[in-house]
């Protein structure tokens, strides 16, 4: 009875490696090269025929290898270039490619990170030879659209004569800078020509504003002297007046102008409080005191 159960079990094993090395699920996303003993004999999936889903293949003689049926992409290594005016650059490129021939990709390449190697030489060295004929300005802006259409050709013909099995699908120029050395350089360049060219405008600042100072200071100076005459030409003519009414006045009457005038003085003199004076009490300068505004 056991020996029995041990025969069952071992064939149900050997059916369940059997089925797990016929049957297979190839999904939507992926392509399926089967390889029969090292030699790819047919493709599951492929690009054009759709046919996803569970598949049979002979067990144990056939393999299966998946691909990426979506389209991949190859972040290339910097590289240095040197442009037809002989400015260096440092690029970094991208590249977009899927696998058109799975048999040949397969034959030739292997795996993706073959692959990768592979095609990011290819994409190096067409960036060497097409850039190379431009000029630095040309490649980072003034023609860069023209000369990656131009390597994306080159590097499409590369692949297809080196039978690759891949179909490209765009090639670009993420960054186009100058190598490291040469930046610093050029930034003390632009640097040093910032500095002059600040210190040209703030010169120019500094003399306008001497020539606004000096304005300003010129028409204070003539508004002020205006004012001046203009006050000395009033007070005078103010005086005049004070001086031709008072006349009048005192021609009129006398003895009040002889009065009003002594009022003044004393106002002058003893009105701050604290004068001292050393007169004969019989002078003239107090007869007013003495004999009140009728004196003589």
């Amino acid at each position: 009875m056991n020996r029995s159960l041990t025969v069952l079990g071992a064939i149900a094993f050997a059916a369940l490696i059997t089925l797990s090395q016929t049957f297979f699920i190839v999904d939507q996303r992926k392509q399926a090269v089967i390889v029969r003993l090292g030699e790819p004999v047919r493709v599951i999936n492929a690009p054009g025929s759709p046919a996803p889903g569970l598949k049979i293949k002979v067990p144990f003689a056939e393999n299966v290898v998946l691909f990426e049926k979506r389209n991949l992409a190859i972040e290339a290594a910097q590289e240095e270039i040197t442009a037809s005016d002989q400015n260096r650059l440092v690029v970094d490129a991208f590249v977009r490619y899927r696998i058109s021939n799975p048999l040949l990709y397969y034959r030739t390449l292997r795996d993706e990170q073959t692959a990768s190697d592979r095609i990011e030489r290819l994409v190096n060295s067409s960036l060497r030879q097409v850039l190379g004929s431009a000029t630095a300005p040309e490649i980072i802006s003034g023609r860069r659209g023209a000369l990656m259409a131009q390597t994306k050709a080159d590097v499409a013909t590369r692949a297809r004569s080196s039978r690759l099995g891949i179909e490209i699908i765009d090639v670009r120029i993420k960054r186009a800078d100058l190598p490291p050395q040469i930046q610093e350089s050029v930034y003390r360049r632009m640097q040093t020509s910032r500095q002059q060219e600040a210190a040209r405008i703030r010169s120019q600042g500094e003399q306008e504003k001497r020539e606004i100072i000096a304005g300003a200071d010129k028409e204070v100076a003539i508004t002020l002297a205006t004012a001046r005459q203009e006050a000395e030409t009033t007070r005078g003519e103010g005086d005049a007046l004070r001086t031709r009414l008072f006349a009048q006045s005192y021609g009129r009457d006398p003895a009040f102008a002889a009065f009003y005038r002594s009022m003044q003085a004393y106002e002058a003199s003893l009105g701050q409080g604290d004068t001292t004076m050393v007169l004969s009490p019989d002078s003239a300068f107090f007869k007013y005191f003495e004999r009140g505004p009728n004196a003589r």
